[in-house]
């Protein structure tokens, strides 16, 4: 067993050094992203990240008033929200919503169909607005989330540029997907103005910005992981155009794409990205999202597997199955405060099939956990650290407080990622700097923040 405990713990240093991010590193991870955001800013195609404008120039103030639905299509389901905003004192007064699920043959069929199944939904939840004639004299106006990649064309335009997950039609691509939305809206007899079409990332920072002022940034750490901030138009060399009255543009910068040379990759990494559907794409987002961190430790442990006798004899079949371990299991893992670590022995044996493991081989799983999950929270707090660099915020001389709104599961359920990203922020930002810059836990960027988006632009605003 000695022999096989030091083959393992050879994996294990490796891993640890591999996946090292020291302060220094960091600084220089949020030097590669500042400087990739400038080159995205200065010229389409310019950088790695897209800097896509969003063309959302307002964000919410809180004052708001009114009735607003916001539509979020972003997977197998779709959302309909319908909010009633009642300024500074109420905000929120009232918010109800229906989820729906969308046939399978209408996600590889044609878009009037899928539109046409959508507007109808709509319909049947404008119907039940009641008999109190919320909009006597106006038209309803509606947000909508869509959550695949679009090249944005106006605040309320956008041209399909592929779909992604299980959605394949083809007639759709290159369309404006407002335009679809809007012609089958009024097939149905519903009279609706789509008045923003948006991602869940502005989403998220619109919904932070209405519940406080101060916040500059939006991100998601979730399955996927991206963040939004609010530039100074004048400072986007790229933007064509009239600037905006209130000189400030939103920016999806679509930071999954992130990569450098100075980000710490280990062979594991570079294993997923070659077996991933898009090598090469993605880099930091295969580093710091939900969805990859599970499948990062389970190549961890095939590797220890492999090489020593530590598990016992054990079947591969399980630890050879890609993302059968998920972000959930190792955060229970790594949250697992039994004495004998009974939840890591249960984990192995369920999803793994690795049993009868010893204690000090359960520390060591906790720790490969550790490691990966480290990395990835402070990756993500050299990113925002990156973003803050940008726009001059939480630098020194800068005294105004700077929020950032976070929505995502990786972020609100696994806390050892949280506590993590937070004390990196103050390790980077320094003692002084990090008292201004707060983060919060932001949710329904996708649903809530598309109505607010659609009630800071509406056409009625005075």
């Amino acid at each position: 067993m000695v022999a096989a405990a030091a083959a393992a713990e050879r994996v294990v240093a490796e891993l640890r050094e591999a996946c090292a991010a020291p302060a220094a590193r960091l600084n220089e991870v949020a030097a590669a992203m500042e400087a990739e955001m400038r080159a995205g800013l200065r010229e389409e195609g310019g950088s790695k990240i897209k800097m896509i404008i969003s063309y959302v120039d307002n964000l919410p103030t809180g004052n708001e008033e009114g009735f607003f639905y916001a539509l979020d299509l972003g997977g197998t389901n779709f959302r309909v929200l319908r909010v009633q905003l009642a300024g500074k004192e109420t905000r929120v007064a009232k918010r109800e919503s229906k989820e729906v699920s969308i046939p399978p043959h209408l996600m590889s069929g044609n878009a009037s169909e899928l539109f046409g199944f959508i507007a109808s939904a709509l319909a049947a939840f404008v119907a039940d607005e009641g008999r109190n004639q919320l909009f006597q004299d106006k038209q309803r106006e509606l947000g909508f989330t869509f959550s695949f990649p679009v090249r944005q064309t106006s605040i309320a335009s956008g041209t399909l540029i592929k779909w992604t997950k299980a959605f394949s039609i083809d007639d759709a691509v290159g369309e404006d997907v407002v335009a679809e939305l809007q012609t089958a809206m009024e097939k149905h007899g519903v009279d609706m103005r789509v008045s923003t079409l948006i991602n869940d990332t502005v989403g998220t920072l619109a919904a932070g910005r209405y519940n406080d002022e101060d916040v500059v940034i939006g991100v998601i750490l979730g399955t996927g992981s991206n963040a939004a901030y609010v530039e100074e138009a004048s400072a986007i060399p790229k933007f064509e155009g009239e600037l905006p009255k209130s000189g400030n543009m939103v920016i999806n910068t679509e930071w999954g794409n992130f990569s450098s040379s100075c980000l710490p990759i280990t062979e594991y990494d570079q294993a997923l990205d070659d077996e991933s559907l898009n090598p090469g794409e993605q880099i930091f987002e295969k580093l710091i999202s939900g969805m990859y961190l599970g499948e990062i430790v389970r190549r961890v442990l095939l590797k220890i597997a492999s090489q020593s006798t530590l598990f016992g004899k054990v079947n591969h079949t399980k630890l050879k199955t890609r993302f059968i371990l998920r972000t959930p299991d190792i955060s229970a893992m790594h949250h697992d405060e039994t004495p004998d670590l009974k939840i890591v022995a249960e984990k192995l044996a369920e999803n793994l099939k690795i049993k009868d493991t010893s204690l000090e081989t359960r520390k060591m799983v906790v720790e490969i956990c550790d490691i990966v999950t480290s990395r990835s929270a402070r990756l993500a707090a050299a990113g925002i650290v990156g973003i803050l660099r940008k726009i001059g915020r939480a630098v020194p001389g800068d005294e105004r407080r700077s929020v950032i709104a976070i929505d995502g599961g990786l972020f609100e359920h696994y806390a050892e990622f949280r506590q993590c990203l937070e004390s990196t922020l103050v390790e980077l930002l320094g003692e002084e700097a990090s008292r201004s810059v707060a983060v919060k836990l932001t949710k329904d960027g996708s649903g809530l923040g598309a109505a607010l988006i659609a009630a800071a632009h509406s056409q009625y605003q005075h």
